[in-house]
C-alpha cells in the first residue's frame, strides 16, 4: 500500500508541473535538485487526496518518498505525509524527523519539518525535553537549528526553560541559520510573553543578527 501511495503522489506532482515556475523554485532554493514548480498547498493536497485512495504507512511512505526522491516536491509530500492527523505526535516517527533534518540539509526541508517536532514535543515532553536539549548541542547545524525552532508555534504552552537552554548553548554559534532561528524564536514569543522575552534579552549576549529579529515586534 505504502508503494502504491508513493507511485500516486509522484504521478500527480509531475501532472501538476510547471517547468518555468520549477526553475525559479530552483534558483530561489539555491539547491541542486530539480524542482517541478508545485507550490506547496498543492503538494498538500495531492498528499490528502492520495492518502484517502491508499491509507497510509506513513513511516514507510514518507521514507520511500524521502529516500528515493529525485525532485523536491517528493521530499516535501514526504514532510506533509508526516503531518496526516493518523501520524501527528506518533513517537515512532522521531528517526525519520531527525533523517529529514540531518539528511535535507537545508532551509525548507528542516523548517517544514519544524511542526512535527513540535507536535512530539507537546505530546511526549519527557521524552522530547532531552532529545532538543541533545540536538542543541550537536556538530550538525540544522539539528542544533531545529532545536531552537521546535517551540515555534506552541504559544502559551511554550517550554521557556528549555526555550532559554537552546538558545544560551548557541548564542555564540556563528552559523547564520543559527543566529536567525535564535531570533525568530524569540520574535515568536514575543507574540505570547513579550516582557518575557524583553528579560530575555537584557541578560543575554546574542549576535547583532540574533537581536535585530528578535526585537523587531517589541517597539
Amino acid at each position: 500500500m505504502a508503494a502504491d501511495l508513493v507511485a500516486e503522489v509522484r504521478a500527480a506532482l509531475r501532472a501538476a508541473a510547471d517547468p518555468e515556475r520549477g526553475r525559479g523554485m530552483q534558483a530561489y532554493l539555491k539547491t541542486a535538485q530539480p524542482c517541478l514548480g508545485v507550490r506547496l498547498p498543492e503538494v498538500r493536497r495531492i498528499v490528502r487526496a492520495a492518502a484517502q485512495t491508499h491509507p497510509p504507512d506513513v513511516e514507510r511512505a514518507a521514507g520511500q518518498l524521502w529516500r528515493e526522491a529525485t525532485v523536491r516536491e517528493e521530499r516535501h509530500a514526504a514532510i506533509a505525509l508526516t503531518g496526516l492527523p493518523v501520524a501527528r505526535g506518533a513517537l515512532e516517527l522521531l528517526p525519520l524527523y531527525e533523517e529529514m533534518i540531518t539528511t535535507g540539509a537545508w532551509w525548507d526541508l528542516v523548517d517544514g519539518v519544524q511542526p512535527r517536532v513540535r507536535d512530539l514535543l507537546l505530546a511526549h515532553p519527557a521524552r522530547l525535553r532531552p532529545v532538543l536539549q541533545g540536538w542543541a548541542r550537536d556538530p550538525d547545524r540544522w539539528l542544533r537549528r531545529s532545536a531552537v525552532i521546535a517551540q515555534l508555534g506552541a504559544k502559551e504552552r511554550t517550554d521557556t526553560a528549555l526555550l532559554a537552554e537552546v538558545i544560551e548553548v548557541n548564542a555564540a554559534d556563528p552559523e547564520f541559520f543559527v543566529r536567525k532561528a535564535i531570533g525568530w524564536a524569540l520574535r515568536e514569543h514575543t507574540k505570547t510573553d513579550p516582557d518575557w522575552v524583553r528579560r530575555f534579552l537584557a541578560e543575554h549576549e546574542l549576535s547583532p543578527l540574533s537581536r535585530r529579529e528578535a526585537a523587531k515586534h517589541l517597539g
